[in-house]
């Protein structure tokens, strides 16, 4: 005697219920299908929609879910009024994203490519995204030339093979970039999965304290498993033999419970130190270095829940860097001034104007959203109900704005109209940043940090990737290179001669 089931019943996608799932309605055994048969049309229209454009830029990922635990014990006030900030052991949760940047969907996990570093904070205040990479600098320092950077990533438009003239026909035309290839190209552009490597917000962000104070700061994510590097050749093997590698080792390893954890710190500089810095520090091609700026232990970040299906949770997962919440905001980088529109524009094309009430990107229902926004695409929450679309108005019960009702917290957003460096404060315009010797000192003294194995890997990848463009875009990157060091420039050359020797 079989045993009783307790499978649900099938049913389509509105609830009725499925007799066969494995034949369609035919006219006879061996005769024509009908258009009548509904179930086959409503398997088959979800079959041809079930997917989404995927992300312009990274693409390929992974994430998990977890917590953040606040450090701070009596500076929190003091530096930033974020509610996550705001006592000692006070948990929030979190999901992380890891992603390479320039690759499609199916492209390889060991890709040599900076690591996209995505962190979304559930705060009692809503949501706080920190969208970041693995490298504290970027490519380039204005969001306008943002496209143009990744259309060099992307596949030539005639071969629609990658080309590496694109990749340093640019690069070599935009010599700021220079710090971030002499990242990309060490042992850190390939890192051993997504547990071996730092997070960093690259961009400066504002904190405000509960006075209004603001400090200018970057975060970093500090990996408590210790760096980890492929080398050029296993980062190659590997994409032939397992191109899912980092996804695989970062769920394997929550699966048996070996959470993944990041301290975390900040950088913090008042506008009085920023005017004094010795670089802009809101350049994101340059970093703040240690030795001026000192890091500040704000907590750590534990990983330790995969999710139950990776398209709800983490494909539909939207990011945004002007996802922001009282106590912290933008600063005058001009690259996160760009990215506060860009990421959230692209969310709205790849999931919808509603994408914040997918369930993975929906805030705390202590935080959930109550507005004047109605109806789109996809709206799958109340709308709003029966309260009025409009404001003011003299409904009771409708949302109203901070500080209208005792009890609010107070608080008052800080204008940047006289902080940072001179030029800061002058009339709004079209202002390009000029080249300077400045922009080659921090990728030579990077450059002559690494010890001599180090140095050798770097200028081996470098002249390896440069070797299969033109000799003219070559000898334009070397010029670029023997700016920041001469040892350096020679180095890759070598490198480039020995390549180009094998081709």
């Amino acid at each position: 005697m079989s045993k009783p089931h307790n499978h649900p019943a099938l049913t389509t996608s509105t609830g009725a219920p499925v007799v066969s799932n494995q034949a369609s309605l035919t006219v006879g055994h061996d005769g024509p299908m009908l258009l009548q048969d509904m179930h086959f049309i409503d398997k088959m229209a979800h079959f041809d929609r079930e997917r989404i454009p995927e992300r312009v830029v990274h693409a390929k990922g992974a994430g998990a879910f977890g917590y953040f635990e606040c450090a701070l014990d009596g500076l929190g006030s003091s530096l930033s009024c974020a509610d996550f900030l705001s006592k000692k052991g006070k948990r929030t949760p979190v999901l992380a994203r890891f992603s390479t940047v320039g690759g499609e969907k199916g492209s390889a996990d060991t890709a040599r490519d900076p690591r996209g570093f995505a962190i979304k904070f559930y705060t009692d205040q809503g949501n706080f995204d920190m969208v970041g990479n693995n490298t504290p600098v970027f490519f380039v320092r204005d969001a306008i030339k943002f496209p143009d950077f990744i259309h060099t990533q992307k596949r030539n438009p005639q071969t629609n093979l990658k080309d590496p003239d694109a990749f340093w026909d640019f690069a070599s035309l935009v010599p700021e970039s220079l710090h971030q290839f002499t990242v990309l190209f060490s042992s850190r552009g390939t890192p051993d999965g997504f547990r071996h490597m730092h997070g960093f917000s690259s961009n400066t962000l504002s904190m405000v304290s509960t006075s209004g104070q603001i400090r200018y700061v970057k975060l970093h994510f500090i990996t408590d498993q210790g760096i980890k590097n492929l080398t050029d050749e296993e980062a190659t093997r590997l994409a032939g033999t397992d191109p899912d590698y980092a996804t695989r080792d970062l769920f394997e390893a929550i699966e048996r419970r070996d959470f993944p954890s990041w301290t975390v710190y900040v950088q913090a500089m008042t506008p009085e130190e920023c005017a004094q810095f010795e670089v802009n520090p809101f350049d994101v091609t340059k970093v703040w270095r240690h030795g001026l700026v000192s890091m500040l232990k704000i907590g750590r970040m534990v990983l330790d829940r995969n999710p139950d299906n990776f398209f709800a949770q983490i494909e539909q997962a939207a990011f945004a860097p002007a996802n922001m919440v009282p106590g912290i905001e933008p600063s005058p980088d001009r690259m996160l001034q760009g990215r506060l529109f860009s990421y959230k524009d692209t969310h709205r094309h790849r999931l919808g104007t509603n994408h914040h009430l997918i369930p993975v990107n929906a805030p705390l229902p202590a935080a959930h959203p109550a507005n004047y926004q109605r109806d789109g695409d996809m709206n799958t929450g109340p709308n709003g109900k029966s309260r009025p679309n409009y404001e003011p108005n003299s409904h009771d019960g409708t949302p109203r704005q901070v500080g209208q009702a005792a009890g609010d917290t107070p608080f008052v957003p800080v204008h940047h109209k006289d902080s940072g460096p001179k030029d800061l404060q002058f009339t709004i315009g079209r202002y390009e940043y000029k080249l300077t010797d400045t922009d080659f000192v921090q990728p030579g003294l990077l450059y002559r940090l690494l010890k001599l194995e180090e140095q050798k890997a770097l200028t081996d990848n470098l002249g390896n990737h440069l070797a299969a463009a033109k000799r003219e875009i070559q000898t334009r990157q070397l010029d670029n290179i023997r700016r920041a060091d001469e040892a350096y420039a020679q180095g890759v050359s070598k490198a480039i001669l020995l390549s180009s020797s094998k081709l």
